[in-house]
């Protein structure tokens, strides 16, 4: 079925490569996927109307039919998002002419025909991979660049040394060398087309252990970082949704903003996206820490660690025994019954959790010392429950704590400071006390982590002894339906007595509704963190707690670490408590013209002399310098003369910038949130006042290398 309007929409120039025996089987290819994609659609769309209006259920159910809707919804608006541009390009073999599609997506026709082979997998491998050093057993490739749903230009490269298709569309520019110089915009540019080998390779590497991917600025880290998890999600059954999932963890929410489009657009909907400040409900508004004394304390990984000696002091049993009385008798609890009570909860079980887990086995430990046959248990259990003596010893020795008020207590108690941190001087106990604890900083967040983590939800013993009661009181209520229900039978095969069946009743009676979990508590499968150079000791405890796997992809650049690491990253990682460490690293720059890779290298080597400074593949306009009175005509001229593209201004502050021209395509950030952006044009003000050291260099090497095309300095 030929399609109503060509896939192709090439400008006059490129007239050529409208030849049909060079793209008449694309056409052809192209037809047969818009009918598939359509009948996809239609079948989408029906499945999930039928899930939508099957009744509602809890529990399991209800989380298996929540995947599945969440997994049909996202395919779906792939198919609609892209349309025919759902393919990236084509590849063809040595052993085999006829041309091979790859897309975003796996496509299938109706006759079982692959119409698509989804980029990620190892049949697709070739297109990303291959080079003529290592072609990878390819004859062809061929990329195409599509505009609003029509190929504008389409790039062919042979690897075959006698080439028997057509050589119209062979050109010395490749289709990635193209993208490098197209404007910029609001959100991360689409790459997947144009990944490269070196780029590939990283993606596609095994998810077992830690892998760094350590690169300058403008090598594609953060390209690496979020293909790598779709990559994983898709090819990787132990990273699968119902396995953990993945995690990806960016430098701020700007970053999360500009990249929010990228995993969609892979075919991928389930990763979960977050900065550090997300994890805890105190990051949105937690203030920047103006004691740096107080940051390089509590940046370390042992102050995390106190978190864990805090609890154990709320989880001491009481060392001697009492009397408790019964209107039948009185027994003796002793100190052992009260330790082998407290040690009841499995290893693992937080708090205040646990603390049910405790009293049942107490409970359990004093109905051993009655005659359960001449006293019923619900009239001992009860009686314990009421023993107000009872009741205040066990509330003493294991109290519901609240993890925040925990955390204070080390900022305003020295003495529990110094109890739960013994390692810390005098001097150092005064100085993380505060008069207001709970005015939380960053360098507080990984202590509220973990003891959040440490102590869960205090109302959740409460909630499910609530729950367990209804459940209960639900199940009387079914057996006395039941029961009358089987009196009134008078039929034959008296069929109702079924319903005496445990398995009968037990779908009789629904599951409890489970509350819906903190999504950003883990565990995850696999977590890929970028920028990952800034992390602290004590941040990286956040993350270990929720991998317990320890499968990461960590992504960074020793250079560009504001507060210094002079250290490999082996020996950092190695000692927040990661083990098998993987490193490689990417060292082309195909962001930065060369112009200003050659003014931003003396930036960063005064500072650190061994910084992996990338080499550019890309030329471009000299970098200017200027005067702060030129900044308002300089973004004004720009405006006009591009159409498209983004401009960022980089200041430590916004006074005194004067008036700039109302663009939403003018961006203003300090040099802390430009990090893993990208912009067309980067104007620096004042870049000697970001600041000294290592932090003022890292600033502004930083600040300078986010240009794609031109870089501005005002002074």
């Amino acid at each position: 079925m030929p399609l109503a309007t060509s896939a192709f929409n090439l400008p006059e120039h490129l007239s050529p490569k409208a030849n049909p025996a060079l793209v008449a089987k694309d056409e052809e290819h192209f037809a047969a996927i818009a009918a598939s994609m359509e009948q996809t659609v239609a079948s989408l769309e029906q499945q999930l109307e039928t899930i939508r209006r099957a009744p509602s259920r809890f529990g399991q159910e209800a989380v298996e039919k929540d995947v599945e809707t969440r997994r049909l919804t996202g395919r779906l608006k792939a198919l609609k998002s892209y349309g025919l541009d759902l393919c990236l390009g084509r590849i063809t073999t040595t052993k085999n002419a006829e041309p091979v599609y790859i897309g975003r997506l796996g496509l299938t026709d109706s006759d079982g025909q692959r119409l698509l082979i989804d980029w990620r997998s190892p049949a697709a491998e070739p297109f990303f991979g291959a080079t003529h050093a290592s072609p990878m057993g390819l004859a062809g490739r061929r990329r195409y660049r599509w505009t609003r749903g029509r190929i504008t230009d389409y790039w062919d490269e042979s690897f075959a040394q006698d080439n028997p298709e057509e050589t119209a569309a062979l050109e010395d520019l490749s289709a990635f060398i193209a993208s490098l110089g197209s404007s910029r915009s609001a959100k991360m540019q689409d790459v997947l087309g144009t990944i490269q080998a070196d780029q590939d390779a990283i993606i596609r590497a095994s998810s077992r252990g830690a892998l760094v991917v350590d690169g300058g600025p403008g090598t594609g880290k953060t390209v690496v970082a979020l293909h790598r998890a779709a990559y994983l999600l898709y090819s990787d059954p132990r990273l699968g949704h119902r396995r953990g999932g993945v995690l990806f963890i960016g430098p701020h929410r700007p970053y999360l903003n500009y990249v929010a489009d990228v995993l969609p657009s892979l075919g991928e909907e389930g990763v979960q996206t977050c900065t550090i400040r997300d994890l805890v409900p105190e990051g949105a508004t937690a203030a920047p820490e103006p004691d740096a004394a107080v940051v390089r304390l509590k940046a370390q990984a042992d102050m995390v660690k106190a978190v864990e000696k805090a609890v154990r002091l709320y989880e001491q049993p009481p060392a001697e025994g009492m009397d408790v009385e019964t209107p039948w008798a009185d027994v003796w609890l002793s100190a052992d019954d009260w330790a082998e009570a407290f040690n009841a909860p499995s290893p693992g079980t937080p708090h205040n959790e646990a603390r049910e887990e405790v009293w049942d086995e107490l409970v359990t430990i004093l109905l051993d010392k009655f005659d359960t046959n001449e006293i019923p248990e619900d009239l001992l259990r009860r009686a314990f429950a009421q023993n107000a003596e009872l009741t205040q010893a066990f509330t003493k020795a294991w109290p519901l704590l609240d993890y925040a008020e925990l955390v204070a207590d080390l900022w305003r108690v020295p003495a529990f400071t110094k109890l739960c941190a013994p390692w810390l001087t005098e001097q150092q106990v005064k100085t993380v006390q505060r008069t207001n604890p709970t005015a939380w900083t960053f360098p507080d967040l990984p202590l509220l982590d973990a003891a959040r983590q440490r102590l869960g939800d205090p109302e959740a013993s409460r909630n499910r002894r609530r729950q367990r009661a209804e459940a209960a009181a639900e199940k009387d209520l079914m057996d006395r339906v039941v029961e009358d229900l089987i009196a009134a039978d008078d039929s034959e095969l008296m069929v109702m007595s079924m319903l005496r069946g445990g398995d009968m009743l037990e779908k009789l009676v629904e599951d409890v509704a489970i509350a819906d979990p903190d999504v950003l508590a883990g565990p995850f499968a696999h977590i890929v963190v970028d920028e990952a150079q800034e992390l602290t000791d004590a941040e990286w405890q956040m993350l270990l707690q929720r991998c317990p796997s320890r499968s990461f992809t960590v992504v960074g650049d020793r250079a560009q670490a504001r507060h210094g690491f002079v250290e490999s990253w082996q020996e950092r990682l190695e000692r927040v408590g990661l083990g098998t460490i993987h490193q490689t690293s990417l060292t082309i720059n195909y962001r930065t013209p060369e112009e200003v890779m050659a003014a931003a290298e003396p930036v960063i080597r005064a500072a650190l002399p061994d910084a992996n400074v990338p080499t550019s593949i890309r030329s471009g306009p000299p970098v200017r310098h200027g005067a702060l009175d030129d900044l308002e005509p300089l973004l004004t001229d720009w405006l006009a003369a591009n159409a498209d593209g983004v401009a960022c201004v980089i200041a430590t502050h916004d006074a005194g910038l004067g008036s700039l021209p109302a663009s939403p395509r003018i961006r203003v950030l300090s040099p802390e949130l430009v990090k893993g952006l990208e912009f067309d044009l980067v104007v620096l003000v004042e870049p000697d006042g970001f600041g000294d050291g290592v932090e003022g260099a890292v600033d502004r090497y930083v600040a300078m290398t986010r240009a794609t095309q031109q870089l501005v300095i005002l002074r």
